[in-house]
């Protein structure tokens, strides 16, 4: 895809807003999307939508446009609200427009927690300077502040901010447990919360804040996306994970992960190999010769096996790799001082 991904972007932008009606704005969207020839994920809600797609630069910029003057967006969606990275429709297998409880899915009623009770939102510059107020503060053992990485572990794996908390948490809808059983950590605290693009931080801002132990709930505007935009050599280090088939973007030359089976240093992720897997490996070029290609020992017998029984089970939650897992890890406040920054 070296040629091409210079062609086309890919765009990512949710927006929170009253959707009276979410299939008819579905079926509007889907229709929308495929008379520009876009592919990518859209989720519709009665709180919102919540999107990512590809295609050509022209394409992608009538999108906007279109997004922008939709009566139910237009005063509330603007072209800031819009990440945009090198890419197009080949980084998607198809479209799929769907109407869903939530537009982030965290397993939280939205009526029950709203969107509108999040923290306080900051821009990448404000961001940048609380982080590095931090990083000097925890550096002589006196931080008051948690830097709160609100994705999962195998985004937080290849690319993170330097001296976060990075919950090793499989799927957003764990993060609520993640907050109940480790509020402890979260008490009189400021909490400086991130993720890729600011939807997820909307959640679980609302969730932390819900709480009422923290002393103050901050959120990165715009997500990692919009502060690399800004300062592509800043506080985060290595890749940015996206949800697409290119699997990252990259900002700086950093490598901060490293192969699972011989260590050297390696961010490139392959899907595990056995056919019923669908968790991401790093396993670097001379590992992969070697035959190394699953994610765990469970999957690497299972891929030997041959898939005999053609009931089409799924391994999904049951390998190696989840198995040791605990469902939410609970942190242990004492050693709780990461490594602040190289």
């Amino acid at each position: 895809h070296a040629t091409d991904s210079k062609v086309g972007e890919v765009l990512l932008y949710y927006c929170y807003c009253e959707v009276k009606d979410p299939e008819k704005l579905c079926a509007w969207q889907k229709a929308l999307c495929q008379h520009l020839h876009l592919t990518g994920k859209v989720r519709v809600a009665s709180e919102g939508i919540n999107g990512t797609v590809g295609g050509s630069k022209v394409a992608t910029n009538l999108y906007i446009e279109v997004m922008l003057s939709q009566p139910l967006f237009k005063d509330i969606l603007c072209q800031e609200d819009f990440k945009s990275s090198a890419g197009g429709a080949h980084c998607f297998p198809d479209l799929r427009v769907g109407v869903f409880k939530e537009i982030v899915p965290m397993g939280i009623d939205p009526k029950i927690l709203s969107y509108k009770e999040t923290g306080i939102h900051l821009s990448p510059q404000e961001f940048h300077r609380e982080v590095e107020q931090y990083l000097s503060q925890a550096s002589q053992g006196q931080s008051d502040t948690i830097l709160l990485d609100c994705r999962n572990f195998y985004e937080s794996k290849i690319g993170r901010f330097q001296g976060c908390l990075a919950p090793d948490i499989r799927k957003f809808s764990y993060f609520p447990s993640y907050v109940d059983e480790n509020l402890e950590l979260f008490k009189d605290k400021r909490v400086l919360m991130y993720c890729t693009g600011g939807i997820r931080c909307e959640r679980g801002s609302a969730y932390l804040r819900s709480k009422a132990v923290c002393r103050e709930v901050y959120q990165l505007k715009g997500g990692i996306h919009k502060y690399l935009e800004e300062f592509p050599d800043g506080f985060y280090r290595g890749k940015l994970f996206v949800f697409d088939d290119r699997y990252a973007i990259c900002s700086n030359e950093d490598i901060i992960s490293a192969c699972r089976y011989c260590g050297t240093l390696w961010d490139q992720y392959k899907l595990c190999s056995s056919q019923h897997c669908r968790q991401l490996v790093l396993t670097c070029p001379s590992c992969c010769n070697k035959g190394l290609t699953a994610c765990c020992p469970v999957c690497q017998e299972k891929e030997l096996e041959v898939t005999s029984r053609a009931s089409g089970e799924t391994l999904k939650e049951e390998c190696a790799c989840t198995k040791r897992r605990p469902r939410v890890p609970i942190e242990h406040v004492s050693q709780r001082m990461l490594d602040t920054g190289k």
